[in-house]
């Protein structure tokens, strides 16, 4: 016992132990005030002020990836596959040689009318050039031996005439000479002609004939070449392949099929799509504040982070009309230099269609309708405290006002209240109204696939 009585407790843990009693009461005391203050908040029930601002203003739409083009490519007549230089996901450019088709059956072909040409040709060549110099000389030579034999002739027929009139030859004799000299006068005349045949050369009809044949020649040569040319199979524009249909070996053949590709038929080889765009379904109450060249924002499931943005190109002429729901198509560009985009992709499209300048905005939440009017609560007497958020008083009062368009959790406010005015958010017990969800103008409102945000 008295060992005990002499232990002493050091004063600097006295004061320790004094000190966290004291730090546990206040802790106490300040929970309990927080509680009652959050309490006695949700009682009276939260208010914001009403907002004068610069409003954007876009409208959302729901919509889907597709290609700018897409095409099934066949080939220009029947055949058989013979080289596939490509496969699906491939990026290929405009001109670029896809596939090579079986060509064995034209090449007999191409022979044949190369010969054709080349026989046609030299024919107008002789023609052209005229007779050669030989044949020439050898018809002079022929007039030459005419005359030489008329000569001869005449000689004799004078001869004859004389013994005739001396009566040493008979009138059958003197007749003989006179047949031979003009006999030779009738083969001078025909070896003259035949030179000058020789030396005139072709005439015109048988020049303009075998140019004709040179061009028929021609024409049929450049049929065989594009039928050879057409069995290398190449893109039309660039683009992605994005759907093989046939491997070599295979029978392909022309195909009419739609450019779609779920249309596509077994005699295709290949179906090719260009750049991606974006069609969105539009409501018919929107469409009207959609422009060509409009910005638009683009989100996609896929990539939730990231934000793909884009131009309207293009807005539908005609509307269609899907379960009592009109809508417009409109087509938008994208830019995805990753190529991150895949055909079928759903998308978000946000159009930017302006700005609503110095309007005056309140939560959408905090309107509500009574005795078939929109209005908002505000407290009688609202002057709100120090922390801007709720009410020195519990009693409300309803207040008509005339709302605008709604974009995203707000709403424009055109008549009943001014900036600076509080509304209430959250009702104190007993005063929360039966209905909180206004009919609004101006608001998508959802159908047609397009909504205001």
């Amino acid at each position: 016992m008295k060992d005990l009585r002499k232990l002493r407790v050091p004063k600097w843990l006295i004061t320790l132990l004094i000190l966290s009693l004291l730090a546990g009461a206040g802790y106490a005391v300040y929970t309990q005030v927080t509680t009652a203050n959050s309490k006695e908040g949700k009682r009276r029930g939260k208010t914001v002020a009403v907002e004068q601002v610069n409003l954007p203003v876009t409208i959302a739409a729901n919509g889907t990836v597709q290609p700018e083009r897409s095409v099934n490519i066949s080939p220009k007549t029947s055949g058989r596959l013979k080289e596939l230089l490509v496969k699906e996901g491939d990026r290929v450019e405009q001109g670029q040689i896809l596939a090579y088709m079986d060509d064995s059956n034209f090449q007999g072909q191409l022979t044949q009318a190369r010969g054709q040409v080349e026989s046609a040709q030299a024919t107008l060549q002789r023609l052209l050039a005229g007779n050669r110099t030989q044949d020439i000389a050898q018809a002079q030579a022929r007039v030459r031996d005419s005359e030489a034999s008329l000569r001869r002739t005449e000689q004799v027929l004078r001869q004859n005439q004389q013994l005739f009139n001396t009566g040493a030859i008979s009138q059958r004799e003197l007749n003989n000479s006179l047949a031979d000299r003009d006999s030779a006068i009738a083969q001078l005349a025909q070896n003259k002609q035949a030179l000058s045949l020789q030396q005139a050369g072709f005439r015109p009809e048988e020049i303009a004939e075998a140019r004709a044949q040179v061009t028929t020649a021609e024409g049929s040569l450049q049929t065989v070449q594009t039928q050879i040319a057409d069995t290398v199979i190449r893109a039309p524009f660039s683009g992605v392949i994005t759907k093989k249909f046939a491997d070599p070996g295979a029978f392909v053949a022309p195909t009419t099929s739609g450019s779609a590709v779920s249309s596509a038929t077994s005699s295709s080889i290949l179906s090719l799509a260009s750049n991606n765009q974006i069609m969105a379904n539009v409501a018919e109450s929107n469409i009207a504040q959609i422009k060509l060249g409009q910005p638009v924002e683009i989100k996609v499931d896929a990539y939730p982070d990231k934000t793909f943005v884009g131009r309207a190109i293009q807005l539908a002429t005609q509307s269609t009309t899907v379960q009592n729901v009109t809508s417009f198509e409109v087509k938008s560009s994208v830019a995805d230099p990753a190529k991150l985009l895949r055909v079928g992709m759903s998308v978000d499209v946000e159009f930017k269609v302006g700005t609503l300048s110095n309007v005056l905005v309140i939560p959408t939440v905090a309107i509500v309708r009574q005795e078939g009017a929109s209005g908002v609560l505000v407290m009688a007497g609202e002057k709100g405290d120090s922390q801007g958020d709720r009410s020195t008083n519990r009693r409300s009062e309803f207040r008509p006002i005339t709302t605008g368009v709604s974009v995203s959790d707000k709403t424009v406010v055109l008549s009943g209240l001014k900036a600076g005015d509080r509304v209430m958010l959250s009702f104190p017990p007993g005063e929360r109204p039966q209905s909180r969800t206004p009919s609004l103008p101006g608001m998508g409102g959802g159908s047609g696939g397009s909504r205001q945000r």
